[in-house]
């Protein structure tokens, strides 16, 4: 037995709250953009994932806010085509969520949840540098469906933290544990209860 939710016929905040639900635990992107006048500005997004490496792209999608205007970041990517992609660990996680408090355009996220900031090599936006990762990209493509803004950006530099990567393989040590998103508002997972299983080979 499955009990049915027509999604398509109720989009919006009910779609939201299963859909963001049982599609999880969710990756969250912590992304960096600046406006035209170079004030940065910080944002998390849970529908957000890696989708290929050849070329190396990641999609998020922010929604519009509750009384139709564009976010932020939705705002500055636009009008400037550059972003950086942070992962958060656990000690992060707190600051991290700061940062999705809806503040006026132009006054720092970053400030108010204690993050520092270094330049970026390739694009604009800063760097937070108590992040574990931080993905340097520059815009490729935007869709909207609905109030959904769907970003394809392409990932140009990755910044790891000391540990975390090897230099000569590229291999990720298994101890690298990112948070992730859970149920909303406020449900979030942590990564490192994991198992494994054998990859089938022919």
């Amino acid at each position: 037995m499955s009990v049915r939710f027509d999604v398509a016929a109720h989009p919006g905040a009910l779609a939201y709250r299963l859909l963001a639900g049982l599609v999880v635990p969710r990756p969250i992107a912590l992304v960096t953009t600046v406006d035209a006048a170079g004030r940065p500005n910080a944002a998390p997004f849970s529908f957000f994932n890696v989708l290929g490496t050849e070329p190396p792209i990641a999609g998020f999608a922010p929604a519009d806010r509750d009384d139709g205007t564009p976010k932020d970041t939705t705002a500055n990517l636009l009008a400037t085509r550059e972003c950086v992609i942070h992962l958060c660990d656990e000690p992060l996680a707190a600051r991290m969520v700061e940062c999705a408090r809806g503040l006026p355009p132009g006054e720092s996220e970053i400030a108010r949840a204690g993050l520092t900031t270094r330049a970026a090599e390739r694009v604009r936006p800063p760097i937070l540098a108590e992040c574990p990762v931080a993905l340097e990209c520059r815009f490729l493509d935007h869709r909207r469906y609905g109030e959904n803004h769907l970003f394809v950006v392409e990932i140009l530099l990755a910044h790891v933290r000391d540990g975390l990567a090897d230099p000569a393989t590229w291999k990720v040590d298994p101890a690298y544990a990112p948070v992730g998103r859970m149920h909303s508002p406020d449900g979030y997972v942590r990564t490192t209860d994991r198992f494994r299983l054998e990859f089938p080979r022919d």
